[in-house]
């Protein structure tokens, strides 16, 4: 994946979050697609949960979950063994250049990673030569991220999470490119909706405002925005507040929409 800035980084408040992602809650829409025996290569598999349920769904199958950052893939490791999973395992790996031998998975599953490539028709067409049933992946779209009370300070998070993204290289509606992209990768079959994120009840809002006021003020969100000039310190830390205050608000409500796409290789 060299051409990626990666704009959340690694901060443990980050690879926390990452962590609670799971087959159910972020890749719901393939389930229908799983069957015992399936080889699934997972692309920008983060610390491995979502890879590793993939593995319990798979029985006696095999997933190979791969990540640019040599950090996250040993967090994937450590995960497996304390969870038990053997079916799974990690490795450093590109997006553009897998490898893999041509056809030499069932499914090639990628989620919220496209958003940060400089080319995924490219990426794309690579998880296609490596396919020989599925290609699926599922990304968002900040832009139409909803939140209520819509303070200054989130409606400054979320102008500057889309424009760090472009600032970096990436597409942060890249949810809603999903299947232009995989016409132009030359996939076949595309069927495409929308997955959504839904934080309101008190535990969710606190999960998920509080690992954002922390991530607004030490991780690459606040290094990218002080290196492209997006944001001040003193704008983070009214971004951080504000999170915390919706947390604390039991109005708090949000919606994120991510798009999905199942295309035959």
């Amino acid at each position: 994946m060299s051409d990626v800035v990666y704009s959340h980084g690694h901060h443990e408040s980050v690879t926390r979050a990452h962590a609670a992602r799971t087959v159910e809650n972020s890749a719901a829409y393939l389930v229908p697609h799983l069957e015992r025996g399936q080889r699934i290569l997972d692309v920008g598999c983060g610390p491995g949960s979502i890879t590793i349920d993939l593995a319990r769904r798979v029985g006696d199958g095999e997933v190979v979950g791969i990540d640019a950052s040599e950090q996250v893939v040993e967090q994937a490791r450590a995960l497996a063994a304390a969870s038990g999973v053997t079916n799974v395992r990690f490795e450093v790996g590109d997006a553009y250049a897998l490898d893999a031998a041509d056809g030499a998975f069932d499914v090639v599953h990628a989620h919220q990673v496209l958003q940060h490539l400089g080319d995924p028709v490219a990426a794309l067409t690579e998880w296609r030569r490596a396919s020989r049933g599925i290609v699926a992946a599922r990304d968002v779209v900040y832009s139409a991220t909803a939140i209520h009370p819509f303070s200054e300070g989130l409606r400054e998070w979320r102008r500057i999470i889309v424009a760090l993204q472009d600032a970096n290289g990436g597409e942060a509606d890249a949810g809603s490119h999903l299947k232009a992209w995989a016409r132009a990768a030359g996939l076949s079959d595309i069927a495409t909706d929308v997955e959504t994120w839904c934080f309101e009840s008190d535990r969710a809002r606190a999960w998920w405002g509080h690992q954002w006021a922390e991530r607004a003020i030490t991780s690459s969100f606040a290094s990218g925005t002080d290196d492209h000039g997006l944001a001040t310190p003193a704008e983070r830390e009214a971004i951080a507040e504000a999170w915390t205050a919706w947390a604390a608000d039991p109005d708090g409500w949000m919606s994120m929409i991510h798009g999905w796409i199942v295309a035959r290789a």
